[in-house]
């Protein structure tokens, strides 16, 4: 899960960060960007040049440019908080690459102002009129500039924090807590049909990449892509002569020495001593029609594929008359 935090000069966004790292939160802040390009000119860190060279990179790289750095270092099975979120270029782009949430931090600018000259940080404003004046510079600008009031108003949930630190930490346990639990998780279909994806790659089948998967009571019993024989050169070092003449699609497939992926998930059933009996079998291509008299022959109850084939009318007929159930799942 991604959690976004943004607003204002001295809002909490720091402590809310610092706290949630201590609950196995991983940290990025967009600002970390912008300081790196500052300390790469030699100019001493201040919050109104951070303010402009921020704006700097957005003009020349995109009003997402900082988000999408950040992206490109996120893994899927970690949670992350994301502070410096100035711009609705990146709250659009967080939200398109996982599961977001923005939380807006609130305090009322007399309690920021006397936070930021107790934390005494290099080029903080130290008079309220120019705490005042940074902050209307932050608040609103063009399309690739920081426009905090645009932001905000894009935030899931408001978190007050106009007290002390003590006052704050169990609103975040609970707004946190709730938001842990919304989290999605893929239906079974789905969750299979990704295995099925991820098992194509080690398809050697230099054509293209198949793979299908069997299931019985929610549990993998059998893996196949397709490729050339066990025992035999791979396709994609020259075992294929099909393949490697690169056919036309639909033409010449006697010549083609790879098994399909079906085929292989269901001979590694044979080969191992496994039942299919029941089971359901994933693919990412639909059948062709040997693997389906394959799969109705091995007890297999319900096809589920990603990717139509056209040559199968004859397998989907066939199918009907066995009853076997067979239908499509969109998987990108």
């Amino acid at each position: 899960m991604l959690i976004g935090l943004t607003g204002r000069n001295a809002a909490g966004k720091g402590v809310v960060a610092d706290y949630l790292k201590t609950k196995g939160f991983y940290f990025y802040s967009l600002s970390d960007a912008i300081r790196d390009e500052v300390r790469s000119r030699g100019q001493s860190e201040s919050r109104e040049l951070l303010i402009q060279v921020g704006n700097e990179l957005r003009h020349r790289f995109g009003p997402a440019v900082l988000a999408e750095r950040i992206i490109a270092k996120l893994d899927d099975d970690k949670n992350y908080v994301l502070d410096s979120i100035r711009n609705p270029k990146e709250v659009e782009s967080f939200r398109n690459a996982k599961h977001f949430k923005l939380i807006r931090v609130e305090a009322p600018i007399d309690v920021r102002f006397e936070r930021n000259l107790k934390r005494s940080r290099e080029g903080d404003p130290l008079t309220f009129e120019k705490f005042q004046e940074l902050e209307k510079l932050e608040a609103s600008g063009d399309i690739a500039s920081q426009n905090l009031v645009a932001v905000e108003q894009m935030a899931d949930h408001r978190l007050e924090n106009n007290g002390s630190v003590e006052q704050l930490l169990p609103k975040i346990d609970e707004l946190v807590g709730r938001l842990l639990c919304e989290v999605p998780r893929p239906d079974w279909d789905h969750y299979f049909m990704d295995i099925a994806k991820v098992v194509s790659s080690r398809s050697n089948c230099i054509k293209r990449k198949v793979a299908a998967i069997i299931v019985r009571d929610k549990r993998v019993v059998s893996t196949g892509y397709n490729g050339t024989p066990r025992g035999t050169r791979n396709c994609n070092e020259g075992g294929c002569p099909r393949c490697n003449g690169m056919a036309v699609s639909g033409t010449n497939l006697d010549e083609c020495l790879c098994s399909h992926g079906e085929e292989n998930a269901i001979v590694q059933a044979s080969y191992h001593g496994v039942s299919l009996k029941d089971g359901v079998i994933y693919t990412t291509f639909a059948p062709c029609l040997m693997c389906a008299k394959m799969i109705i022959n091995s007890g297999i109850r319900e096809v589920i594929f990603n990717a139509d084939y056209p040559l199968n009318d004859s397998a989907f007929k066939l199918f009907h008359e066995a009853g076997v159930e067979a239908r499509k799942l969109k998987v990108l």
